[in-house]
């Protein structure tokens, strides 16, 4: 076991604080990374508050990892010290269900083990990136393309492929019209991969605080959900509105600027649960759908997809002892667009 400086919430709710965890030796399939950038995901502060349900604690959150390889084990075959690399949301699944062998192992039907806030096959805790050093098995470890600086496309390992997944499925491309609501952490990326993908995008934001970004950031069009005139002049207008925010929507509102056919794809996850109008679904055969982050064969395939079109995400890079002031921020909603750790600072 090595130990190493981290970052921690010790108690539900309670501020994080710089302490020490173990990890484990580096096994014959193993990868030790020394973590240089590790964003700070709103699934953190859901987890640490336990808004999702109870948590284990000391909570070491992190799950938008990238780094160096420092080691690997006698078996490891896809990296060697030195390479570039990334680990997002889940360390381990089954590796034998259908689904891990369709390399959807988020859906793994044994449950996919995440990089925090989970127990791994031998019973102990697993620790996020919020750390100096993690171990991981190479199947489960993301190359990261030379073309991307590590601090920018550290957050690519959840808000990258948590956008990327459902636009691919869903067919965003040429002539498809794409709404992204929320113009946040998650919702920047959308807008980004939705334009490379050759997508029309518009921005359904609450207010036009952000339209210069939006702009900037691939969207064709821009507009304020505060103000009713929007759902008017965008009804039937989309055939994806892929919404990113974690606070409860009308459903029957945005279910209401689709096409036939079309799909309200939520990868933002709110604490309470959402009611719909099933009048709304049925007067268009429309979709009310979820998608979670993204297998590791479709993660690789995003950064490949972000380094070839030169996408990343925005960020603000934050010393660690920073990270309390940064969730209070994120909270508020004060970010542009998402903040990265530099762990040397741990």
């Amino acid at each position: 076991m090595t130990s190493v400086a981290a970052y921690a919430a010790p108690a539900a709710k309670a501020p994080l604080e710089r302490t020490t965890i173990e990890r484990r030796p580096v096994g014959e399939h193993d990868v030790r990374i020394d973590i240089a950038y590790a964003g700070i995901c709103h699934s953190d502060i859901h987890q640490v508050n336990e808004g999702w349900g109870e948590a284990i604690f000391p909570m070491v959150p992190g799950h938008e990892i990238a780094g160096v390889v420092a080691e690997v084990g006698p078996g490891v075959t896809r990296y060697a010290v030195g390479d570039r690399v990334g680990v997002g949301c889940f360390v381990d699944s089954c590796r034998e269900c259908g689904y891990c062998r369709q390399g959807l192992e988020q859906y793994c039907t044994s449950g996919m083990i995440g990089t925090y806030n989970a127990l791994d096959k031998n019973g102990d805790p697993t620790y996020g990136g919020y750390s100096q050093q993690i171990v991981v098995d190479e199947s489960y470890v993301l190359r990261i393309p030379d073309a991307l600086p590590l601090d920018a496309a550290a957050p690519l390992l959840c808000a990258g492929i948590t956008t990327y997944s459902p636009l691919r499925y869903w067919n965003a491309g040429p002539g498809k019209r794409v709404a992204v609501v929320g113009m946040g952490g998650l919702g920047h990326m959308g807008v980004q991969l939705a334009r490379a993908m050759g997508a029309e995008v518009t921005v359904l934001s609450q207010s036009l605080r952000k339209k210069d970004d939006g702009l900037r950031l691939g969207a064709d069009r821009y507009f304020a959900t505060s103000d009713p005139e929007t759902f008017t002049e965008l009804a039937g207008a989309f055939d994806i509105v892929l919404s990113t925010v974690s606070a409860p929507l009308d459903m029957s509102a945005y279910l209401g600027l689709l096409k036939t056919d079309g799909v309200l794809a939520n990868v933002g996850a709110p604490e309470e649960p959402v009611s719909v109008n099933l009048f709304a679904l049925m007067g268009g055969r429309k979709k009310i759908a979820g998608s979670l982050i993204g297998g590791i064969a479709e993660t690789q395939e995003m950064l490949d997809f972000c380094g070839e079109h030169g996408i990343t995400a925005e960020i603000e890079l934050i010393r660690a002892d920073e990270v309390n002031t940064a969730y209070d921020r994120v909270t508020s909603s004060d970010v542009r667009y998402r903040f990265v750790i530099d762990t040397a600072t741990i």
